[in-house]
């Protein structure tokens, strides 16, 4: 099914500046001190996340930061998935030889079952390929499925700088280090790891193309010890820091986004990337309110913002915002950025980096 947006004006952009579905568009980017464009995980909207072709075509689209989620390898190396647990991410179940790797375990105080990237050397993650990781709402990306295999954080940065000569601009990355409290407990950190990266790839200084996240606090204060690029606090509209949470800290990630918690955060961070709803609520009809004070209390605080994340497709969209009760459609995505980018955020996080752009340059 092609995907449609659901406006065909708006502050008098018109529909055929938006790119078709699964094309990539004449490069444009944001350049200088405007907002920042981060494809989330790539270009999902297009191709199956946290692949080197997602990655390709957020920078070919004109992003010039892409974001990639790390986890550990058995063997120590990192690599480019969401979540540890590859059972939708990959196709790790159609293996029979790795069918006894199924398990059960607790991450974050959430039992899950599946196939887990700790348990796999990364020349037994090479013999997997990357699929769809929701299908149901990106129907069109599953004709990828099995084209690429999982990419590491190393492959990522080389085809960043490959691409960036080829583009004549500086392309970085912002690595998340996932789950940390969990692979610390399991003797696998994953901060020594990353940092060891960066340091192979001239990229432990100021001013690299590196902007290091995390949904915990205390992997962050430990990387700002290690490295010298940097960092962005996640918060979340629910819910507390996993590593707050392991250490019976009853804080939770609305504590941090209080004036006094993000004057915490700004000892030890530069950018706070807050969930949307943080920043412009939704009632209870799904529609957007007024934005909150966030903004500018982070900038008070001397945080840059940079939220997440902002999808095309209607399932994401507010409700009043939706082309159609279809889900896989394509809705008033541009007046949803123009809402959040009207209230002074930095950047934020797209699937569908070429309508972002447009947005940002409206």
């Amino acid at each position: 099914m092609r995907k449609k947006l659901g406006v065909l004006v708006l502050t008098g952009l018109t529909l055929l500046g938006a790119a078709a579905p699964g094309a990539a568009t004449e490069e444009t980017h944001t350049g200088g001190d405007g907002p920042v464009v981060v494809g989330h995980r790539g270009a999902p909207g297009y191709r199956p996340e946290h692949t080197l072709a997602s990655y390709e075509l957020a920078f070919r689209q004109g992003a010039d930061w892409v974001d990639v989620d790390l986890v550990p390898t058995k063997d120590g190396q990192l690599v480019a998935r969401h979540e540890n647990d590859i059972t939708g991410t990959t196709d790790v179940a159609k293996h029979p030889e790795f069918a006894n790797r199924k398990t059960t375990k607790v991450v974050d105080g959430k039992s899950e079952t599946g196939w887990f990237t700790e348990d796999f050397t990364l020349a037994e993650l090479k013999t997997l390929r990357a699929v769809e990781r929701i299908p149901d709402i990106r129907p069109d990306n599953t004709i990828y499925n099995g084209r690429w295999p999982i990419a590491t954080y190393q492959e990522v940065l080389d085809l960043t700088r490959r691409l960036g000569r080829e583009l004549h601009r500086t392309l970085g990355t912002y690595p998340e280090v996932k789950h940390s409290t969990y692979f610390a407990s399991i003797g696998m950190p994953t901060e020594p790891k990353l940092a060891a990266v960066l340091e192979r790839n001239g990229l432990n200084r100021p001013g690299a193309p590196v902007i290091i996240q995390s949904f915990e606090v205390g992997n962050l204060k430990e990387l700002k010890r290690m490295v010298r690029v940097p960092l962005l606090q996640l918060t979340s509209a629910t819910g507390a820091p996993a590593d707050f949470v392991a250490k019976g800290d009853p804080r939770t990630y609305a504590d941090l986004v209080t004036p006094a918690g993000l004057k915490e955060i700004s000892t030890y961070a530069d950018y706070l990337g807050p969930e949307k709803g943080q920043i412009i609520p939704l009632d209870k009809a799904g529609n957007l309110t007024a934005p909150t004070s966030l903004v500018r209390n982070a900038h008070d605080a001397g945080l840059k913002v940079v939220p997440y994340t902002f999808r095309n497709e209607n399932a994401f969209l507010p409700t009043n915002l939706r082309s159609s009760d279809d889900p896989r459609a394509w809705g008033n995505i541009f007046a949803e950025e123009a809402a959040f980018l009207a209230t002074g955020i930095d950047g934020f996080f797209a699937d569908q980096a070429d309508t972002a752009l447009i947005a940002v340059r409206s």
